[in-house]
């Protein structure tokens, strides 16, 4: 009975190190990015938050729009970028047309590593909140962290979202030529065939 009690012991004890090694493994299997994402606003609000490098990027989207306090239902997308915050590729959260890559197939990791570190991330197109997402570090996972995890919260959203300018390129240019522009009715009809006596 002892020896019996002996083996059993044994056998728990060799089964909750098995258990323990695949849970090391698991923890191991995904890295945790943490980024600093700022609001294009004139006063500085930012958050730094943890997120695991596995998560696709409509749980990104969530996280970051409800960090700020928004809801997160309005239409969002992410660009990829670069260090002068040019716009790349597209992500969209809602895609109608199959035109653009959807959040929700997009796993995080695929598209943002040490050598790609930025992305643009725009939340309700109707305000065109406008935030720069930038990878700061890659790390292990802590055990007893939960993610996400925001480590830092700095600044409030403003009221209302700063207005935003469209700067077509050589916009002058285009001004000039269109102001240039003679238009003459009579040289219209005659090259199309049309007869104002026809409509009279």
């Amino acid at each position: 009975m002892f020896i019996n009690n002996i083996f059993f012991l044994i056998k728990i004890g060799y089964l909750f190190q098995k258990l323990y090694f695949c849970r090391i493994i698991l923890l191991k299997k995904y890295m945790i990015y943490r980024f600093r994402i700022i609001l294009d606003v004139d006063t500085d609000v930012f958050r730094d938050i943890e997120v695991e490098s596995h998560i696709n990027l409509e749980e990104f989207h969530r996280i970051i729009s409800n960090s700020f306090g928004f809801n997160g239902e309005e239409m969002a997308s992410f660009y990829k970028s670069d260090e002068d915050w040019n716009q790349g590729e597209e992500y969209s959260l809602f895609d109608t047309e199959g035109d653009t890559p959807a959040m929700a197939e997009t796993i995080l990791e695929s598209i943002v590593d040490e050598e790609q570190r930025n992305l643009l991330y725009i939340y309700d197109f109707y305000n065109m909140w406008t935030f720069f997402v930038e990878l700061k570090e890659v790390a292990d996972y802590e055990p007893g962290t939960s993610y996400p995890n925001i480590i830092l919260s700095h600044g409030f959203v403003p009221e209302n979202a700063p207005e935003k300018q469209f700067l077509a390129e050589d916009f002058d240019e285009f001004e000039n030529e269109f102001n240039d522009f003679e238009f003459d009715q009579d040289e219209f009809d005659e090259y199309h065939g049309y007869n104002s006596e026809d409509y009279y």
